[in-house]
């Protein structure tokens, strides 16, 4: 009879540590890991010494959650080798499970993060750029009513300068909580079911493990559809930067769609991996090994590393305002035509879009 248990190999069952097939493909994704969590906090460093004065962007906040998840898994795959070796009792009832599944919800994190990205471009109308130039017009004219020196202060902006919260990003910060919520009260039932009760340990890893597959395919779909809503919008756009932009989104989109649906099929099938291994013959073992390394390389490591080479380039510097720039505009604005104020605005609505096309 071959080794059983909701984890690489249950203290107490007197089997030692991993098998060498196993340790190697868990050294392995160790590896890959650690160069994408390396790759992504130093490309974080310099996208913020190149442009000081820029907040929390897009590309620092993906580059940072990317790198803070598979920094995570990099742990766990470690945890894995030495808690299985040293028969770590919290390990097998708990600790193993929410350090496994908390990179994973940072991974799912960002990628939310990106579908709500597009879906703004995708649903954004008329109104919403109107109220773009209303409120970009009265920021302005604030901006050229404030004295030499002194700006209006704003909370938000000093805690978290330069993020802009729209309600689907809200959204996904939501999900990311309640994910996180759910996630140890799991552990917590895992913890409890280690007893003599009605609780079975196992029944509860298959059910989060279903239910996160499901959430993971659900993904890859909306990214996949979002993605090729989003090419149709940006092919009838003539620009070579629009160009170069919408086959990023292409790419990306497919990527994601492959990836995710991939390694939830995965996790249906084989139950990989919070059931993690079985086996009996060294056929069993080396397959157990593969399809460990499958589903996390596919799964997280494909999808972050594709992610950090689209994102691979500098933003543009951020210039400075002086402030007689800001009383000329006043000299200007003060009362402008309905003509002038109608060309403003057209102005600012074409620059508002130009900004807006890039969705990565």
């Amino acid at each position: 009879m071959g080794r059983y248990g909701p984890f690489p190999a249950a203290a107490g069952d007197g089997g030692g540590c991993l098998p060498l097939p196993i340790v190697v493909a868990e050294c392995a994704l160790a590896v890959v890991d650690g160069a994408i969590a390396t790759a992504a906090f130093v490309q974080l460093a310099r996208i913020h010494r190149h442009n000081q004065l820029q907040g929390w962007t897009r590309q620092k906040i993906f580059h940072f959650l990317i790198g803070l998840s598979n920094i995570v898994f990099l742990g766990y795959f470690v945890s894995t080798i030495i808690a299985t070796c040293q028969r770590w009792i919290c390990w097998v009832h708990g600790c193993g499970f929410v350090l496994m599944a908390s990179p994973q919800i940072l991974l799912l994190a960002s990628f939310l993060l990106l579908l709500s990205f597009w879906a703004d471009l995708c649903h954004q109308t008329n109104d919403e750029d109107e109220e773009d130039v209303r409120s970009h017009h009265e920021a302005l004219l604030d901006r050229t009513k404030t004295k030499p020196g002194i700006r209006p202060v704003d909370i938000r902006q000093r805690c978290c300068p330069g993020i802009h919260l729209g309600s689907r990003q809200k959204f996904v910060i939501l999900v990311l909580v309640l994910s996180f919520v759910v996630m140890f009260s799991f552990a917590i039932l895992i913890w409890v079911g280690r007893g003599e009760n009605p609780i079975d340990s196992s029944i509860l890893k298959r059910v989060y493990l279903d239910v996160f597959s499901v959430v993971v395919f659900v993904l890859g779909g909306a990214l996949a559809c979002y993605g090729a809503l989003l090419f149709s919008k940006m092919s009838k756009v003539r620009s070579e930067t629009v160009s170069t932009e919408k086959w990023k989104v292409a790419s990306l989109a497919a990527v994601s769609l492959i990836c995710f649906s991939s390694s939830a099929i995965l996790a249906f099938v084989t139950n990989v991996p919070v059931l993690l291994y079985w086996y009996s013959t060294d056929a069993d073992i080396i397959y157990n090994a593969v399809i460990l390394f499958v589903y996390y390389f596919i799964g997280s490591s494909v999808p972050s590393g594709f992610v950090l080479w689209i994102m691979r380039d500098m933003p543009h510097r951020q210039v400075v305002e002086r402030p007689t720039e800001s009383r000329v505009v006043t000299l200007f604005r003060e009362r402008p035509s309905t003509t002038q104020d109608l060309q403003w605005r057209t102005a600012v609505t074409s620059s508002n879009k130009a900004l807006k096309s890039s969705p990565i």
